[in-house]
């Protein structure tokens, strides 16, 4: 009979309540450096939460797979032990009807099953022209306009919150309205009555036009799901205004800001834009690279255990909090060799960028088409973009839980 694994469970091996997540980058191309070390010398670490909690935070692509799809580890935001990156989101949690991200096994089957059809490979495909013609429209309006331009409100923003807002079936003309809250939700400053108020809004707001499309459903994905769902006799209001409350929010959010920091990437490389220049077919793997690169949603992926479970030979124990650090697992030299350099040939898609498991990103090939067309676009329509200001003056998101930037002047 062979011997056990040899567990972990002592706190002197695996505390790092030395450590306070999140953990803000100091380089845009880099995680920070204190994750090269965790996951070096605790790969599976107690460490310190601002609500005064403590979680395991999990550093090694291996060990972040092993998470993703053990369902032991639950997404619950409910759930005992879950972790929140700040006081406001975790009083929060209490106030927000249970989406898709936040549910578990069968349940979370249901939900997802009942949309993945919007997002198949075909039916991106379909959008293809649409998408192409609102970068082209975007383009034309920057160029046109004065320099420098913010890249940011003349391209990143209305780029992903026009796809998304034509696929759900949303005025664009209300974009404005739903940045600022989710802007709001998503932020690690705004005081709990500020992010009660966004989700409100957002809510009050997307109940109304639910109730609209109820009455004369439309042909957009909302219209199809009433359609759908009052056929199968499965119809709930309320569910609907949640899948579009997550579908909006992360329609816009997460590609707008891989929008801005592939640009910047880029023009901080010239020899990989010289590349994807010269070979378009290039752009795939660049996309998939810079995905990796970036991890913008890094810490958004927690968990929490429902059961004693070993991860990396370290006991966790059921009600304790799990950080999923995908940005570290990114750049976790032992699946990806210099993994801070970018490398447009790379184009490795085990990356983590999208999560992993059953709860792997639903919109996942609208984001990868969206940032091919963009990018080829961009490459092609303006060769001479550069910045119109040093990079240390970019205004980064370390105060969200997605990164990005804030404003990014452009000139050409």
């Amino acid at each position: 009979m062979s011997n056990p694994p040899d567990v972990t469970d002592r706190s002197d091996v695996t505390d790092r309540s030395d450590v306070n997540m999140p953990l803000p980058r100091t380089c845009p191309y880099a995680p920070p450096a204190e994750y090269g070390r965790l996951r070096e010398e605790t790969p599976v670490a107690r460490v310190s939460l601002p609500t005064g909690m403590t979680a395991w935070a999990i550093t090694r692509h291996e060990d972040i797979r092993t998470v993703l799809t053990d369902p032991r580890f639950s997404s619950d935001r409910m759930a005992p032990g879950f972790p929140a990156l700040s006081p406001s989101q975790q009083k929060l949690a209490a106030d927000v009807r249970p989406t898709m991200i936040g549910m578990d096994g069968q349940e979370h089957g249901t939900a997802r099953r009942a949309v993945l059809g919007e997002f198949t490979v075909r039916r991106m495909r379909a959008l293809q022209p649409r998408i192409q013609q609102i970068v082209d429209e975007c383009l034309d309006a920057m160029l046109a306009g004065p320099r420098p331009a913010d890249l940011v409100t003349a391209l990143s923003l209305p780029v992903p919150s026009l796809v998304i807002c034509e696929q759900l079936g949303v005025p664009y003309e209300d974009h404005e309205f739903f940045q600022l809250h989710s802007s709001r939700l998503i932020g690690r400053t705004p005081s709990y009555e500020e992010k009660l108020d966004a989700l409100n809004s957002l809510q009050g707001y997307l109940g109304t036009l639910i109730a609209d499309k109820e009455r004369e459903p439309t042909d957009d994905l909302l219209g199809r799901q009433i359609v759908k769902h009052r056929k199968e006799g499965s119809y709930n209001r309320e569910d609907l205004i949640g899948l579009a409350f997550l579908l909006l929010i992360a329609g816009h959010e997460t590609t707008a800001n891989m929008i801005s920091l592939g640009t910047l990437a880029l023009l901080e490389h010239p020899d990989e834009l010289a590349a994807l220049r010269a070979d378009p077919a290039r752009t795939p793997a660049a996309v998939e690279e810079m995905l990796r690169s970036f991890t913008i949603a890094d810490a958004v992926v927690s968990r929490a255990a429902t059961e004693d479970v070993e991860v990396g030979g370290v006991l966790i124990r059921a009600g304790e909090g799990v950080l999923v650090l995908s940005n570290a697992g990114n750049h976790d030299p032992a699946v990806y060799p210099r993994p801070d350099e970018l490398d447009i040939e790379r184009g490795a898609r085990n990356h983590l960028a999208f999560g992993f498991g059953a709860h792997q990103c639903l919109g996942q090939n609208l984001a990868r088409m969206e940032l091919q067309i963009v990018f080829d676009t961009l490459v092609r329509r303006v060769p001479g973009l550069k910045l119109a200001a040093p990079v240390e003056k970019l205004p980064f998101k370390n105060d969200s839980s997605v990164y990005g930037i804030y404003e990014m002047p452009v000139s050409w």
